[in-house]
Formats: structure tokens, C-alpha cells, sequence
């Protein structure tokens, strides 16, 4: 390709499967490889996972850089303010991954309920006694709050109902469209749910918004689901809590550091964990390869961006 070519930078490594995809229409550069002092100049693109954080003496270091276009719905490790005040455009999936983010926190909740993975343990370690019937909860009547109303928390609210489960939520602003109950606030919340799903996007205000308050409402009978960013949770009290029974359980797709240690969780009991992959299903990557793409060439092309971030 020649070296007038367009050039995009994939800032994280764990996307750099991205590379070969967008090598026939830019310049790909990549920041885990060395990157010549003519090419930090050359790149006006950057390519990240918006969860990951980014920091600005990074960004600064490319004195060209006018687009950040995020690979992933969530933005959250970007300072977008930042950005527009530094006359960087950022960008992000919309509506590429919440049905599959809300199917996988369904997954979660009725793997918990019914017993499902303490089932398998039993058939696999010779623990099945037909004398001892392993006696597990249902679904029906189970409220479930859920922390967030955007794409996702509706989804998962959508899906509730079939299963006949009572839904309310809570969020910092009323939405009069949503035809389920809002809480007055996130602790009379939890005191009121069976299931506390967490599917907010996560901003610098709302870190740890799920703490130690929220689980004691939330109390021992309760099942708290985290399928958006670990950032929302207090990890360590979420770990007291579960390991003195103050809380009944928890199902996990995110963590406040990823990948998350796996001794950190050797003894806490009642946990369901997953790797992060509520949202990464093989119907849902060529939706967020295509929008990347499109916003891509839209910058190159000098017209309005297909799916900006406003500051």
C-alpha cells in the first residue's frame, strides 16, 4: 500500500485481528509493534477497545491524531471530553450487541436458579444420589431489578417477562417510555429484588455504585448479575459479601481488572464467573467490524461520522 495511504493505528493488542480486515482499505499500524517517528505523524486514526483505558499522553503522542473510533459499544476507558477538547472525534458500536448481552445475563440467571452448574458437578464427580434430590428455585415470580433501561436492560427486561418474572429498574434519569416500574432509588431497589442485574454504562461518576449499601439491601436471598463493566461493582465487598453469606450469589462477565486473577476466586462461594464474552458471538463481530468501517471511511472521506460519541 502506498504511503499516502490513509493510516490507522490498532492501539490494543487483542483487537489486532482487525488489522488484516482493514489492511485493504488503510495503512494499519499497530501499537504493540515499534512505530516510526514519520508514521506517528502519518496516523489520524486510532482503534481501540473502549473498555480498555486509554491514556491522553498516549493519544498526544500521535500530534495528528483527529479520530478515535472505539471497536465496542462501551466507551468508557476514553475521556471523551478530552478528546473534543483537543479537537479528536470519537466513535463507537451502536446496537451491535445488546440482544446478545441481555440473552447471556438470562443465561446466567436461570444457570443460578436451577441449580445448573452445581448439576454437572454432581453427574461428572459420581455426588448424583437418587436417595438425595438436589432441589432447586424457580423462576416464576422472581423480581428482578435491573440498573440501567438503555438497549441492554431493556432487552433483559423484555426477556423477563416470557419467563413470567416481576421487572423493575433504576436509573438516573425517568424514562416514561419504559413500560416497567422505576424504583425511587438504587437501594429501595435492591431491597425489592430477588436479582440485581447491573447494565449501566460506566462513567467516572458512577464507579462503585454497586457497594457495600447496595448488597446489604440487596441481602442473602439475593443474586447479584454483572454482565456491564466491573468498574460499577465494589469487588472486595461483593467477596465479603458473598463469603460471609450476605448475599446469596453472583453471576459475573466483568471484573474490575481483566483478564481477572483466578485465585481471587478460589474460596468465594456461590459464584458464577464468565471471561467477558456476554456480548462476543460470531452474529455480533461482523456488525461491529461493519460500523467501525463505515465510520472509518466516513472520516477519510471528509463526511459526518456514522455513529459519534457527543462530549
Amino acid at each position: 500500500m502506498s504511503t499516502n495511504a490513509s493510516s490507522v493505528l490498532i492501539a490494543h493488542e487483542h483487537i489486532g485481528f482487525l488489522a488484516s480486515k482493514l489492511a485493504e482499505r488503510y495503512q494499519v499500524f499497530k501499537a504493540w509493534e515499534p512505530i516510526s517517528q514519520s508514521a506517528r505523524q502519518e496516523i489520524t486514526a486510532m482503534i481501540v477497545a473502549g473498555e480498555v483505558a486509554l491514556p491522553n499522553e498516549f493519544v498526544t503522542s500521535f500530534p495528528n491524531l483527529r479520530l478515535i473510533a472505539c471497536f465496542t459499544t462501551g466507551y468508557d476507558g476514553v475521556d471523551v471530553a478530552w478528546a473534543a477538547s483537543h479537537g479528536i472525534e470519537v466513535t463507537h458500536a451502536v446496537g451491535a450487541n445488546n440482544e446478545d448481552v441481555a440473552d447471556h445475563a438470562l443465561g446466567l440467571l436461570i444457570a443460578w436458579q436451577r441449580d445448573i452448574i452445581k448439576g454437572d458437578h454432581l453427574v461428572r464427580t459420581g455426588g448424583w444420589d437418587p436417595k438425595v434430590k438436589n432441589i432447586t428455585r424457580s423462576l416464576e415470580g422472581l423480581s428482578v431489578g435491573i440498573v440501567g433501561m438503555g438497549a441492554i436492560g431493556r432487552a433483559i427486561a423484555d426477556r423477563c417477562i416470557p419467563f413470567r418474572m416481576n421487572v423493575q429498574w433504576w436509573g438516573p434519569r425517568a424514562k416514561p417510555e419504559v413500560p416497567f416500574e422505576r424504583a425511587n432509588d438504587l437501594t429501595s431497589l435492591a431491597a425489592s429484588s430477588d436479582v440485581l442485574v447491573i447494565a449501566s454504562r460506566a462513567e467516572s461518576t458512577n464507579r462503585h455504585m454497586i457497594d457495600r449499601s447496595i448488597l446489604e439491601a440487596l441481602g442473602p436471598e439475593g443474586l447479584l448479575i454483572n454482565v456491564a463493566r466491573g468498574s460499577l461493582l465494589d469487588e472486595e465487598a461483593l467477596i465479603d459479601a458473598l463469603r460471609s453469606y450476605r448475599v446469596a450469589g453472583a453471576a459475573l462477565d466483568v471484573f474490575e481488572n481483566e483478564p481477572t486473577e483466578p485465585g481471587r476466586w478460589h474460596d468465594v462461594p456461590n459464584v458464577i464467573l464468565t471471561p467477558h464474552t456476554a456480548g462476543a458471538t460470531k452474529s455480533v463481530l461482523p456488525k461491529l467490524i461493519g460500523q467501525l468501517q463505515s465510520n472509518l471511511d466516513a472520516y477519510f472521506a471528509g463526511e459526518s461520522l456514522v455513529t459519534p460519541i457527543a462530549a
